[in-house]
């Protein structure tokens, strides 16, 4: 399942905010038409791209993978805090009384345990559906508790048909082609991760063709994705702890969710409901999802023989993904391509991972043993 990544976010925040620029319009579709760019760009080298699987080994696979669930965690505790803001009846916008309230923690605490309890006690389909149910169960406590407004939904059409290039004809300029690309390649990078972390949950081979066919699914509709007034496209890290906690291996449901969200994306009314949901809510759910995927990382890493260089490896590179999560002002005065490759925790322990891998435990004097597992 894709959605727009915010490896982009700086990128189109200097382009929506450059004022040599004057039409905003303009600047719209000049975003617009650097994403289609470098998402054919992306699309051209996949397998390219993906012939770099082989760097990664488990010592750097669950370093990654790790860091991915681990980087998702900031997610989880802001949605427990709630929204800062929020709509009053007049449809103006107000601070939330709220947020990052007691209440907030207790509606993110009840649906961690609601889906805690049904994932232990359930059999078969229910435990599999620990999480939507956490989230239905938890939103009905929120309606209880009156924190949540379903006056919203049913205002607006109920369905509606998207409006392509609404922003006027995409606009290619050289500089922001280049910035966009770089950021591309950073989304690869990430893609790649999340694809080589189900890899891993379930047991699979993930060679370098399905690779390839995962980048170039990602890049086709990020070139794609501008049509209908979209950003760029990635394959978000938050599916593989769906995945790690309902064990569903088969592309078809996949396919068959997409569909559905193809559908429900046409109806607005739909979207409406699912945006009324709390995001203390989501956020206990999301402490489930997440920390499974820091649990499948250190699972990975527990097939790693931890000699003194593996150690060193391990430790550097979660330490530098640690990085943009735990204070993420350090890289605020690095020339902006630099920063778009480091602000992503993800793509910089990656990038050090594989690496340390290689200075360490394949360009090794010869006379030092190789450990037995890289």
């Amino acid at each position: 399942m894709q959605g727009v990544s915010f490896a982009a976010v700086g990128t189109m925040t200097a382009v929506a905010t450059d004022q040599s620029i004057a039409d905003p319009a303009a600047r719209l579709a000049t975003i617009f038409g650097a994403v289609i760019v470098a998402g054919v760009i992306g699309f051209v080298i996949a397998p390219l791209f993906a012939s770099l699987v082989r760097f990664f080994p488990p010592i750097v696979t669950g370093c990654v993978i790790t860091i991915i669930g681990i980087s998702l965690f900031p997610v989880a505790l802001r949605w427990i805090r709630g929204n800062p803001t929020i709509r009053n009846a007049a449809g103006q916008t107000v601070d939330n009384p709220s947020y990052g309230s007691g209440t907030s923690l207790l509606l993110g605490f009840i649906t961690l345990v609601v889906t805690l309890v049904i994932a232990r006690f359930g059999r078969g389909l229910w435990s599999r559906l620990a999480v939507m149910l956490g989230l239905v169960i938890g939103t009905i406590v929120a309606t209880l508790m009156g924190r949540v407004t379903w006056s919203a939904v049913g205002r607006g059409a109920v369905f509606e048909l998207p409006q392509p290039f609404h922003f006027g004809v995409p606009q290619l300029a050289i500089g922001v082609i280049v910035s966009m690309t770089i950021v591309i390649l950073v989304i690869m990078a990430e893609t790649t991760a999340d694809l080589l972390a189900v890899g891993e949950i379930l047991g699979t081979e993930v060679d370098r063709r399905r690779i390839a066919a995962g980048l170039r699914a990602d890049m086709g509709a990020t070139a794609i994705s501008p049509v209908f007034n979209g950003m760029p496209i990635s394959v978000f890290a938050q599916n593989v702890g769906m995945v790690a906690i309902t064990g569903i291996r088969s592309r078809f449901v996949v396919a068959a969710g997409g569909g559905i969200l193809v559908v429900l994306g046409l109806l607005p009314v739909l979207g409406r409901v699912m945006n009324a949901i709390p995001l203390p809510v989501l956020g206990g759910a999301g402490i489930v999802l997440f920390g499974s995927v820091a649990a499948a990382g250190i699972r990975t890493l527990s097939r790693v023989e931890f000699t003194n260089p593996n150690v060193l490896i391990v430790a550097t590179s979660i330490g530098v993904g640690l990085i943009p999560i735990t204070v993420p002002e350090v890289y605020l005065h690095l020339p902006e391509w630099l920063a778009t490759i480091f602000e992503s925790g993800i793509s910089a322990c990656a990038i050090f991972a594989v690496l340390l891998n290689l200075a360490f435990n394949h360009f090794s004097r010869s006379d030092e043993p190789e450990p037995a597992a890289h």
